[in-house]
């Protein structure tokens, strides 16, 4: 196995835990176009409680995200990622048994607290060789974009045939399923990633929250799934108004995600091959507003709606893809994992606040009100993003080192980054190591351990 391909531990470590997640993933998305027609007959059911109950899953996941990164550094990722899941399943339970809303979004909130994000992605980091990190979670990536379109078919399908019980009862099982493919499938870790590579560390955060840029997209992942959440609370209800029956909904979805995503791969594809990756990334934000400016003042039909919707998701999946490898760029060269997992709990807290906001408006005014509330959001976004800095393109990457005191990791910071091709360069003479931010084109690998000292 040459070094530019996965080796098989690799392969199996990027399958397994792509899978856990996909599970997990699916589960949480399931509920999305579903609660605010099938949980009409909970008592308690109001606007209001829908949005509570499907964000109320952000909540917790944005609060727990790191700690439980940080605990499974301490105690080892399998028992956290199974305590989590078995939590998750815990919530699951309680939210199939259920007879009110309140009692689904406890069960919700429940199967937020089982946040296995930050240390799912660490282990993929201890399973997988430096050079090969990008593309284990890549695969990991892509099986969550996977898990939402399987969830937009599979959600109206189940709760068409048993209910929101039933959604919460197959949610359940895929936790069952994730944890008997941690015990007996992922890989036992024969490697640890740095920490920097992987793992938020508290005393970084509140640099990493300074820093302008990040900062941007940090604030700009919040209010994506902001939008994304709000406009579920809505438009299930509309579909159905406009004519299509609840168990028809998968027939707008899965079209509509399917060319988003076939459409969204040409314009990124583009974007940075021209270097217009800042237009792109701004025009996508005036896409998002201006889709739901139409559903709130201009669609009177189901292929209006379709339209944008897809409109929608080709801006989602365009930033959805974009942000993260931004924030991969611009963040120092041994703070990605705290950058990452800042990041991650403003996605969920994203998440959360939508699902008030939406229940909130659909509640105090109209549904059309909800699409207009993710429009202004939107323009809200596009003014905040209007100024921000693309980064040059780069890679991180991290090489062992022997150091004895500060003086020799200063001295060897200083040589590093001298190196054709090095962006920035640190050493943290505690973890023997060093971080370095790359432009790969004219990075000489073997120089730079031979300055390490590992050749």
């Amino acid at each position: 196995m040459t070094a530019s391909s996965l080796n098989s531990r690799e392969k199996r470590a990027a399958v397994s835990l792509a899978s856990v997640f996909a599970f997990r993933m699916l589960g949480l998305f399931m509920l999305m176009p579903v609660l605010a027609i099938y949980g009409q007959d909970l008592s308690g059911f109001s606007p209001l409680w829908i949005g509570f109950a499907i964000g109320a899953y952000g909540l917790t996941q944005a609060v727990l995200q790191i700690p439980m990164g940080w605990l499974s550094d301490k105690i080892g990722r399998k028992k956290v990622i199974v305590g989590g899941l078995c939590v998750f399943a815990l919530g699951s339970v309680i939210a199939a048994m259920a007879d009110s809303m309140q009692m689904v979004t406890v069960g919700r909130a429940l199967q937020g607290m089982g946040a296995i994000a930050s240390s799912l992605l660490a282990f993929a980091s201890d399973l997988s060789r430096d050079e090969q990190r990008p593309k284990v979670m890549a695969v990991i990536g892509m099986s969550i974009g996977m898990s939402f379109a399987v969830a937009m078919l599979l959600g109206p399908m189940v709760a068409a045939s048993w209910g929101i019980a039933g959604v919460f009862w197959l949610t359940a099982i895929l936790a069952v399923a994730g944890i008997f493919i941690v015990l007996f499938l992922v890989p036992k870790a024969v490697n640890k990633a740095p920490k920097g590579d992987t793992l938020a560390s508290f005393t970084d955060i509140k640099k990493l929250i300074k820093h302008p840029q990040l900062a941007r997209l940090d604030l700009g992942v919040m209010l994506l799934h902001l939008t994304l959440t709000t406009i579920f609370v809505a438009l299930p209800g509309q579909l159905i108004a406009k004519g299509l029956a609840a168990q028809s909904h998968w027939q707008v979805y899965i079209p509509v995600l399917i060319l988003a995503f076939l459409l969204m791969a040409p314009v990124m594809i583009i974007a940075i091959r021209k270097e217009k990756e800042k237009q792109a990334f701004i025009g996508s934000i005036a896409l998002l507003a201006l889709s739901m400016l139409a559903m709130a003042f201009g669609v009177n039909s189901v292929i209006g709606m379709a339209l944008c919707m897809l409109a929608y998701f080709i801006a989602f999946n365009f930033l959805e893809a974009t942000m993260p490898a931004l924030v991969s760029r611009l963040a120092p060269a041994n703070q990605k994992g705290s950058a990452m997992g800042v990041f991650s709990s403003g996605q969920f807290f994203g998440a959360f606040l939508g699902g008030i906001l939406g229940g909130y408006v659909a509640q105090s005014t109209t549904p059309q009100a909800v699409f207009a509330a993710a429009a202004v959001v939107g323009v809200i976004w596009l003014i905040l993003a209007w100024n921000m800095q693309v980064p040059p393109k780069s890679k991180m990457i991290s090489l062992m080192t022997e150091l004895s005191n500060e003086e020799q990791a200063q001295s060897l910071a200083s040589r590093l980054v001298a190196l054709p091709g090095v962006i920035e360069a640190t050493v943290v003479c505690d973890e023997n190591r060093s971080y370095l931010k790359i432009d790969d084109k004219k990075f000489d690998l073997d120089q730079a351990r031979k300055m390490a000292g590992l050749i």
